[in-house]
């Protein structure tokens, strides 16, 4: 991390875009039965028996990453973590991916190896087939698409649009992590650029740099759901921040929600990193986002499922849509929600 190796390497050239694709997923491993053929063929073949899910991401560099403090091999696990994330979220499980690569000729053969490295290894881990994809040339930076296929029984599929005025409100995890590590590895970084022999010292910070660098995407959290015997109404993951993704909630389901600021879950490390930034950390939780946590609506007859469960906390319940979106402070205040989390497409930094 924030470091710049003058080592030989192997220019991607050597090796053409099939010996290099060849070369880079000649270690993967088929383990799903519904992989029927993978990578080789002009296509892969896959044989699902329930409904299909699939989802897709663009990472691009520059915009959704900085390679100054992301190393490779995190930015391959991070870039399948966001799509496996979107298949949980369905309530699904996933099963396979398909990565392509778009990337300049400043990096080098050994360089997708550390990002396929990262690749391999989630897909290990998360127990997902790598079964196709594609490598080209860019003018400039490093481009990065990932597809995620999985499969569910129709009745267990969870859509945005199911809950219901008085559902209750439920995240997994803790949130503000990620953007908080965020925060700590650009302070680093700036001081990187002023003196490059000052190296950073993140060991006190070590939880939430992960969460920024190697989130994990919920699948426990399905399959704890499955075990308990829930079926959400309705779910979505935390990629944007809390309050954009709650209200995507209340907009597919026409409902309005009151969202309780003394049950956010929080980490202690977030909040003495948010007292060191001098940030308000529920701001933070509302709006940092990419914390990869699901959040989902329940019945109330589910209560006693989940009340005393520690991956799970109850912030809030659904009300009727005219009573619109609001958060309830530690005040008893009422104050309506907008959301002010990261939107990819605006050319300005949101606050």
């Amino acid at each position: 991390m924030f470091q710049n190796t003058k080592e030989s390497k192997t220019k991607l050239s050597e090796l053409g875009e099939f010996g290099l694709i060849d070369h880079l997923t000649q270690f993967f491993k088929i383990k799903q039965t519904s992989t029927v053929t993978s990578i080789g063929d002009d296509a892969a073949v896959l044989k699902h028996d329930k409904h299909t899910v699939v989802t897709t991401d663009l990472l691009v560099e520059g915009v959704h990453f900085d390679l100054a403090y992301m190393p490779l091999k995190h930015l391959g696990y991070k870039a399948v973590m966001v799509n496996l994330s979107d298949v949980y979220a369905m309530n699904a499980k996933a099963e396979q991916i398909t990565v392509s690569i778009a990337c300049s000729n400043r990096f080098t053969v050994e360089a997708l190896e550390e990002l396929y490295s990262g690749i391999a290894t989630a897909a290990e881990l998360y127990d997902v087939d790598v079964v196709g994809g594609d490598t080209t040339s860019a003018i400039k930076g490093l481009t990065i698409s990932v597809t995620a296929i999985g499969q569910a029984e129709k009745e267990d599929i969870t859509y945005r649009s199911g809950a219901k005025p008085n559902d209750l409100l439920v995240v997994s995890g803790d949130l503000g992590g990620a953007f908080l590590g965020l925060k700590v590895l650009q302070r680093e970084n700036e001081v990187f650029k002023v003196n490059p022999d000052a190296q950073p010292d993140l060991e006190k910070y070590n939880y939430i740099v992960e969460r920024q660098l190697k989130p994990e995407a919920r699948k426990d959290i399905v399959e704890l759901l499955a075990a308990l015997e829930v079926k959400p109404t309705s779910m979505i993951d935390i990629s944007d921040g809390l309050s954009s993704e709650l209200m995507h909630l209340c907009k597919h389901s026409k409902v309005g929600a009151n969202l309780f600021e003394d049950k956010l879950p929080l980490d202690p490390m977030c909040i003495s990193t948010c007292e060191e930034f001098k940030l308000d950390s529920t701001t933070v939780v509302l709006n940092g986002g990419e914390d990869y946590e699901l959040l989902f609506t329940v019945d109330q007859n589910d209560f006693k499922k989940i009340k005393a469960n520690p991956h799970l906390t109850i912030i809030g319940h659904m009300a009727e849509q005219t009573e619109g979106i609001h958060l309830i402070s530690r005040m008893n205040t009422k104050i309506p929600i907008k959301a002010r989390g990261w939107n990819g497409m605006n050319e300005e930094d949101e606050d």
